[in-house]
């Protein structure tokens, strides 16, 4: 027989609320309050929340911030508790909450910050210190020089400066987690986004050179060179070329998941890749894209943080990411590696499909004492593997910043 209409809103009502939320409501019932108990198990779970449409989390989300707007607390916190233990990602409450702000009004939205930081932590997720000092408030800026840059600094004035420069289709909040490490290990922090990515505009022609006077123009503008730059996978590239274009400007490199060169079947795939993304816009290769930045195991194990990197790929401008593209497929710095004269850190992951270890190999053998890493992940340690990322990079600063006495 069909499950009773009952029935199924019941357990709808306990996949939104949680088991204990529902046996107060329900098994608590009286003669006063059976009958209304079963009309919104019945209407409000299994006609409404159960109708097709809309997905659970924006149920959620519109549930709460009705609630909120009304004023009613006891019900709104106890939907904010079962959507955290539900999984929902606290950027999503971040996002209802602001704009409540502005439908609801601030002091509403006030109270649901304040309830919604108190559930978290409850369920023992409490958030990291993030200090709006002016030290440790993460600043945006734009460049006064063309194309426009986007950039965002972070950290105490007088620390010690570090570039970060990241990966092909992603920005510079990829760097996030990092940045806020390091500005908390004292140091001076820039990130920006490369031409055609993030909010970063695009030039008359995108290729390796333009990118490394970005590069070499971001740091001159920042005025605080030379600096340890670190970069990942295109990032890692733009480092090569500016240490060796610009070697005034550097005292210390990271090359991350990276290469000096690819092969030439990996030239033409990036060719490829590029008409097929200016035809098909990023959907048309997030298929072929995210297995190569993410392992396996890892995409299983962490289905949150793939979804939100895949969803990340494809906020990226398709015309900056095929020009990219075009730019990687004529990369090749290994006559000029011996030019790199400071402290270098080559960064491999074990499961790396996107650059090999073999890759990296070439520039540890082609610059001077070059230091060399391998971490268990695939094309992003700074997301499968950030404590080992963050710790020997810690090391390598220490190193980079006593050679320099």
């Amino acid at each position: 027989m069909r499950e009773d209409d009952f029935d199924r809103g019941l357990a709808q009502r306990r996949s939104v609320l949680g088991h204990e939320w529902v046996e107060k409501a329900t098994a608590g019932a009286t003669a006063f309050t059976a009958q209304w108990q079963e009309f919104i198990t019945r209407t409000a779970w299994h006609a409404v929340w159960g109708h097709e449409g809309l997905d659970t989390e924006t149920r959620r989300l519109l549930a709460m911030t009705s609630m909120l707007a009304l004023g009613r607390w006891e019900e709104f916190e106890m939907h904010v508790h079962a959507a955290l233990k539900a999984g929902m990602p606290e950027s999503s409450l971040q996002d209802m909450l602001r704009l409540a702000a502005v439908y609801c009004g601030v002091p509403a939205a006030n109270n649901g910050f304040r309830i919604a930081a108190q559930a978290l932590v409850a369920q023992g997720r409490p958030s990291p210190p993030q200090p709006l000092t002016p030290e440790w408030r993460e600043r945006s800026f734009q460049t006064f020089s063309q194309p426009q840059t986007q950039l965002r600094v972070q950290g105490p004035e007088t620390g010690r400066p570090v570039v970060l420069c990241h990966a092909l289709g992603l920005d510079l909040t990829m760097w996030t987690g990092l940045a806020r490490h390091l500005a908390a290990q004292g140091h001076a922090v820039l990130r920006y986004d490369l031409q055609g990515h993030g909010a970063s505009l695009m030039g008359d022609a995108v290729g390796i050179d333009a990118l490394v006077e970005d590069a070499a123009r971001v740091v001159q503008e920042w005025g605080r060179g030379p600096v340890v730059f670190v970069g990942l996978s295109l990032g890692g590239m733009v480092a090569q070329g500016l240490a060796i274009r610009h070697p005034q400007l550097v005292s210390a490199l990271v090359l991350a998941n990276t290469a000096a060169g690819y092969p030439e079947a990996a030239r033409a795939a990036f060719k490829s890749r590029a008409a097929l993304v200016r035809k098909s816009g990023m959907a048309g290769v997030i298929d072929e894209v995210l297995p190569r930045y993410l392992s396996s195991a890892f995409m299983q194990r962490e289905p949150e943080a793939a979804a939100a990197l895949r969803a990340q790929l494809l906020r990226c401008p398709s015309a900056g990411y095929a020009a990219c593209c075009e730019a990687l497929a004529t990369v090749d710095w290994h006559d000029s590696l011996d030019h790199i004269r400071v402290p270098t850190w080559v960064v491999s992951g074990a499961h790396d499909q996107a650059s090999p270890t073999a890759l990296q190999q070439a520039l540890v053998q082609g610059i001077r004492d070059a230091q060399h890493s391998v971490l268990p992940c695939a094309h992003l340690p700074t997301l499968e593997a950030p404590v080992e990322f963050m710790q020997q990079l810690d090391r390598f600063l220490a190193h980079a910043m006593g050679l320099d006495r």
